[in-house]
């Protein structure tokens, strides 16, 4: 706050401060982080950046939640830490039998770009930067190598943070056509690039919305010019990518089909005669050649935080009841998950009674990972019956990743794409650098799961 004329201190300070000041300043009802005076109560909340304020059209309530089944949603659970050793064990039993089959080792897709050399080869890049502009990289890399860099279409970047990933698609796509960013993040965010671009041929646009509520074809770009849409992220935190993939696959293009519109860019395409598209494939031009238009050209998703998922809204609840497995399961499966990034300390899981003794050292470092674990100094603790070592742990984790990730890939499969897990950084630069990509059956003849 800024200090006024003649004043000592600002209107935080102010009240306690200033004797002359006999007027009280209260916390503000809307967010407790500010206070205001209490005189003037009434006319801030008219104007406090916190106050509700009227709902876009984009916005309608829960459209890419998921379906309620209040009979399907665990009770208040006990957490891991507190699991019986029997009851562990029985779950990751289920955990081995429902990954058998599946492909563990992923493909090595770690690529660059050259729009980030430059940036990639500052001398003033601490580790941190460096580390986030390699991952940058490589997305671009893979989003360039499924040919979804062109003109002529909507990139929409959820959970966009500050926009650095839309940034770097626009510096490579350079003086392309008719490419319009949309940046989705439901919270107030600093140091946004965004508003750094003015180029004529790309527009920028910020939507602060929950993923949960956001209607796409509400939205007057997409509505009107019905550009193709290549949904992309960085690090997309749990229950985020799930709704992220309801979002363009079900709102978004689904409403295509429920209208049974032939959308203006296909139009376009399909003014082309095929003269000039035979001429196009023998001058070698192929990637030029126009293909079937689809409303979701591409999605291409950093995951993240499986941890933080939830039964709701998770998208391949299909493919876990196929499996016998239902929304207890997933529940302590996605807990577990955290085990692949945050397990490096010897941790015990022995039963109740263990838990009970040593309760007050449990690690509250981060809330962001899994709460059942207790640092275990004694090497040789890990051969103690009911013990997990550091390794077993690392493996069920990434197990429960794979199987959620699977169930993601399930989904995409059931809607029309052909989806593809691969690391895309190594695990020395993120811990979480599984990619997901996706593109539409008739684009990608070539892609597999």
């Amino acid at each position: 706050m800024v200090v006024a004329a003649g004043k000592r201190f600002c209107g935080e300070h102010a009240g306690a401060a200033e004797e002359e000041n006999a007027r009280k300043r209260i916390l503000c009802p809307l967010d407790p982080k500010h206070t205001v005076y209490e005189d003037q109560l009434a006319k801030h909340l008219k104007k406090c950046n916190s106050r509700e304020k009227p709902k876009p059209d984009f916005f309608i309530q829960d459209i890419n939640a998921g379906l309620k089944d209040e009979t399907e949603i665990p009770e208040q659970l006990v957490p891991i830490s507190s699991l019986p050793e029997d009851q562990l064990e029985n779950l990751i039993k289920k955990l081995r039998k429902a990954s058998e089959g599946l492909n563990s080792t992923l493909k090595d897709h770690i690529m660059s770009h050259p729009a980030l050399y430059d940036a990639l080869n500052d001398p003033k890049n601490g580790d941190s930067a460096t580390k986030h502009l390699k991952q940058q990289a490589s997305i671009l890399g893979n989003i360039e190598k499924l040919k979804l860099l062109g003109p002529r279409r909507c990139f929409v970047e959820f959970g966009a943070g500050k926009g650095k990933l839309s940034h770097w698609v626009d510096i490579a796509l350079k003086d392309a056509e008719k490419v319009h960013f949309i940046l989705v993040e439901k919270v107030t965010t600093r140091f946004k690039v965004d508003g750094k671009h003015r180029k004529k041929n790309s527009v920028f646009e910020r939507l602060q919305i929950d993923i949960q509520h956001l209607c796409l074809n509400k939205i007057p770009v997409l509505r009107e010019g019905k550009l193709p849409v290549v949904g992309i992220g960085k690090h997309l935190c749990g229950v985020a990518t799930d709704l992220a993939l309801r979002c363009l696959v079900e709102t978004y293009a689904a409403s295509f089909e429920e209208r049974n519109e032939e959308p203006l860019a296909k139009r376009i395409k399909n003014d082309k005669t095929e003269k000039e598209i035979n001429t196009l494939a023998k001058e070698g031009n192929e990637k030029n050649v126009p293909e079937k238009w689809t409303p979701v050209a591409g999605i291409v998703i950093a995951l993240c935080c499986h941890h933080r998922c939830d039964w709701r809204h998770y998208v391949g609840k299909d493919y876990f009841r196929a499996l016998g497995l239902g929304a207890v399961e997933f529940h302590y499966f996605q807990r577990m998950s955290s085990w692949a990034t945050c397990g490096m300390q010897k941790t015990s899981f022995k039963a109740s009674n263990i838990t009970t003794k040593r309760n007050d050292n449990q690690n509250n470092d981060s809330e962001e990972h899994d709460e059942g674990g207790y640092r275990v100094t004694d090497d040789s603790s890990e051969s103690l019956p009911g013990l997990l070592t550091v390794e077993e742990k690392k493996k069920i984790g990434h197990l429960c990743k794979l199987l959620i990730d699977q169930g993601r890939t399930q989904y995409l499969q059931q809607k029309g794409f052909n989806p593809a897990l691969q690391y895309y950084t190594d695990p020395l630069v993120s811990l979480e650098n599984v990619l997901l990509t996706a593109l539409p059956i008739h684009a990608s003849p070539e892609t597999t799961a």
